[in-house]
């Protein structure tokens, strides 16, 4: 059985005037993972993470640390470290001084203290920049400071607040790659804030996607690009085309769903038992699995309207209106297509059976504290 280093156990939040920030949260975090915790602003997220570094007070539940509950427990008890989003580095201090400071204040041996901070420098490849200030360093390299200073104490877990927000776009990407490689050569647990789909995506091995306060889904990066629950998860993560329609029958793994004067074929995932007939419903496509032009091999077809196309490296979305307002994309190769729209174009979008996912419906908090 895997080490637990945390377990959350309906853990809630509510601020005065009856706020809830965070409603019935539950979850288990194994030794060594990298967890993402994403979600749109104001989803509870950072509020959460502020909770088991005990920053913030909970209202119920229990937060246990390598099997301690530590609910009640001042951070300096929690074995946990905290990076914020602002690296906060003492401008007057070199990167040895800033990353050693937290071992001085401890009391611990200098000579000790001396090799432990060379240590950390090499593992985050600052140790020929150890007398620098941070005045003297790129974003990259304080950003790697910041997480120098979070990491000697060798917490159990590292929590991590937005950590490369402040970065440029260049920059972050390059980061991503050094984030994790230091978190598999540390072992250490992290878990991560952001609400950026590619960095929670690229990094984590468990994602936790958070609205409105809950968790909507929990499973790895695939899992979740290729199996979102419901509407929310579907629409925020990854390119899904959604469509809505009415539940008129049912066979085996699959349903009927009538939209308009269309009717699509469309699976049914393992975790929704109960499927209404004459219930309204979402389902989803991803863009990856739409295809265009006429193709007796796939079950759904529809025409749309020729818009734009995205282009992204190797890749391009290109862009169909299907009925007002409800857009479609096909996302494909650039060397597989050579067909080239006109603006305002008809052309017929397929996609096969078990390419459309029925989507359970969104959790929403109740009115109830």
């Amino acid at each position: 059985m895997a080490e637990l280093d945390v377990v959350l156990e309906h853990v809630d939040k509510t601020f005065p005037g009856n706020t809830r920030a965070v409603i019935d949260f539950n979850a288990e975090i194994e030794h060594g993972e990298f967890v993402s915790m994403l979600g749109p602003s104001g989803c509870g997220k950072t509020t959460l993470l502020r909770m088991i570094g005990g920053l913030e007070e909970v209202t119920s539940g229990r937060i246990f640390i390598s099997g301690k509950d530590v609910t009640d427990l001042p951070p300096s008890q929690r074995d946990t470290s905290m990076m914020f989003q602002s690296f906060a580095l003492f401008p007057h201090r070199t990167v040895f001084q800033n990353v050693g400071f937290s071992l001085k204040m401890q009391g611990i041996d200098k000579s000790i203290a001396d090799r432990r901070v060379w240590a950390m420098l090499e593992t985050v490849g600052l140790d020929q920049l150890s007398s620098r200030r941070p005045s003297d360093l790129s974003g990259g390299q304080q950003q790697r400071v910041a997480l120098a200073r979070a990491l000697i104490s060798e917490p159990t877990v590292l929590l991590l607040d937005e950590p490369l927000g402040a970065l440029d776009y260049n920059l972050r990407q390059t980061m991503m790659v050094e984030l994790k490689k230091i978190q598999q050569d540390t072992g250490i647990t992290f878990i991560m804030v952001t609400h950026s789909q590619q960095e929670a995506m690229s990094m984590a091995d468990k994602v936790i996607v958070m609205s409105d306060a809950m968790v909507q889904q929990i499973g790895s990066s695939r899992e979740i690009h290729e199996n979102p629950r419901n509407r929310f998860v579907a629409e925020f993560i990854g390119n899904n085309n959604i469509f809505k329609g009415v539940i008129r029958s049912r066979s085996g793994s699959m349903v009927f769903i009538e939209a308009g004067e269309q009717l699509y074929y469309v699976r049914v995932p393992e975790h929704i038992r109960q499927v209404p007939i004459g219930q309204e419903a979402h389902f989803s496509v991803r863009a990856d699995l739409m295809h265009t032009g006429d193709n007796p091999q796939m079950a759904n077809k529809i025409i749309g309207r020729y818009l734009a196309t995205e282009f992204l490296g190797t890749l391009e979305t290109d862009v169909f209106e299907v009925t007002p307002g409800h857009f479609i994309h096909v996302e494909q190769h650039r060397h597989l297509s050579d067909t080239t729209y006109k603006v305002g174009e008809r052309e017929t979008l397929c996609f096969a059976a078990n390419s459309g996912m029925l989507l359970e419906e969104t959790r929403r908090p109740d009115d109830r504290v």
